[in-house]
Order: C-alpha cells, then sequence, then structure tokens
C-alpha cells in the first residue's frame, strides 16, 4: 500500500468514467441537439484496434468525430466501439478509455485532457533531450494528416473559440 492518495489518477478514472456515461446516453439515445464530441486517443496503445491503413497515417495519435454519422457505437466497461465513415468506407474502430487523450464537446465548451504519466503507465517513455533527433533524421509529417488535425482544430475555435479545456495534470504532486 502506497503511502499517498494518488488523486491524480482518481480523477483520470472518474473523468473517464464520465465519457463512458456519456457515450452510453448517445449510444441509447443519440446525440441530443447541437452536441457532438472530438475524441483524441493514442494509436499505439495496445488495445486500440484501427485498421492497418490508419495505423500507418496515424501512427502516434488520431481525431475523430461523432456528429453527423456513425452507427453502432457501443459501449463497454473498458472502451468503446463505433464504425465510422471514411471516405465513403465505413471503419470500425475500438478505442479503450485509457487511451483517449482528449475528449471535446465544442457545443458547450466542454473539454478534458488526459496527460499520460509515467507510473501509471509503466511502459510509456517519456521523451528527455537524449530523444531528439537532429533535424535530417526527425520523421516527415504527413500533410493529408496535418491538414486533416487543422481543419478540426479550426472548426472547433470558430465555433467556440474560448472553449476551456480542463487539465488534470495540476492535480497531481
Amino acid at each position: 500500500m502506497s503511502d499517498q492518495i494518488d488523486y491524480g489518477n482518481l480523477m483520470h478514472d472518474a473523468m473517464r468514467g464520465l465519457i463512458r456515461k456519456v457515450l452510453d446516453d448517445v449510444a441509447r439515445d443519440g446525440l441530443p441537439g447541437e452536441h457532438h464530441f472530438f475524441i483524441n486517443f493514442d494509436t499505439h496503445h495496445e488495445d486500440v484496434e484501427i485498421a492497418d491503413w490508419m495505423k500507418d497515417r496515424f501512427p502516434e495519435d488520431m481525431t475523430i468525430v461523432l456528429q453527423h454519422w456513425f452507427d453502432n457505437l457501443d459501449v463497454g466497461e473498458d472502451g468503446f466501439s463505433v464504425t465510422l465513415n471514411f471516405g465513403d468506407v465505413p471503419e470500425t474502430l475500438y478505442v479503450p478509455y485509457d487511451a483517449i487523450r482528449t475528449f471535446v464537446d465544442p457545443s458547450v465548451e466542454f473539454g478534458l485532457r488526459f496527460e499520460m504519466q509515467e507510473e501509471h503507465h509503466p511502459d510509456l517513455h517519456l521523451a528527455g533531450d537524449d530523444d531528439i533527433l537532429p533535424e535530417e533524421e526527425q520523421p516527415v509529417s504527413d500533410p493529408e494528416h496535418d491538414e486533416a488535425e487543422a481543419n478540426i482544430a479550426e472548426d472547433v475555435e470558430e465555433e467556440h473559440h474560448d472553449a476551456e479545456i480542463v487539465s488534470l495534470d495540476s492535480f497531481r504532486k
């Protein structure tokens, strides 16, 4: 037993429970009003299930939008699956809650950001100065991915430029 209460990770677990509850309500009743979600998640999390082409195109993280068209939203204890349309091709994804980095509902200026902590995720390697690659060895970004991410960020900014993202990292020691 630890000699300290781990409030940061307890808070993360509670916020993931909130996301589970919201998604469960949406799976049952649909999206109410103007609500919609931008969900960014870690694509290399061991339990994420996405098509190989998505892993290749989004090697670090991916943002999905639940708004106009989504199908088969199935909310479980540890994660959710949903079918989304990618260029008129339906693809089913499975996202565990602990792979989620940000959850934003811009219609009501609500957002959560999860900071990964090494002690909660022992396999996580935190980058340090020794990990910085020389400029010529740095990976080349994918212009389509960068443009899609920029468009999503721009849409959020246009709709609600003053949306507040709650970072739970401030509660950690």
